[in-house]
């Protein structure tokens, strides 16, 4: 099964992901953004991701790794 992600504004999305427990809106420039792979996945083993027109699969590995095609 494969899972969608789509974004959401209002979800909590970004929720427990920064250490010093500010938001994604709150987040200094120039600084990435953190995002835990549990929230990501949802559970699943792989995810699609659009960006820029273009479909991408996120895949976690048996061993724990990302990999990330398009």
């Amino acid at each position: 099964m494969q899972a969608t992600l789509t974004a959401n504004p209002s979800a909590s999305f970004f929720a427990g992901a920064f250490n010093d427990g500010s938001s994604p809106s709150a987040s200094r420039e120039g600084v990435a953004a953190t995002v835990d792979s549990k929230s990501l996945l949802q559970g699943q083993k792989t995810v699609s991701i659009f960006h820029n027109g273009s479909v991408y699969r996120l895949q976690a590995t048996k061993l724990g790794k990302l990999i990330l095609t398009k």
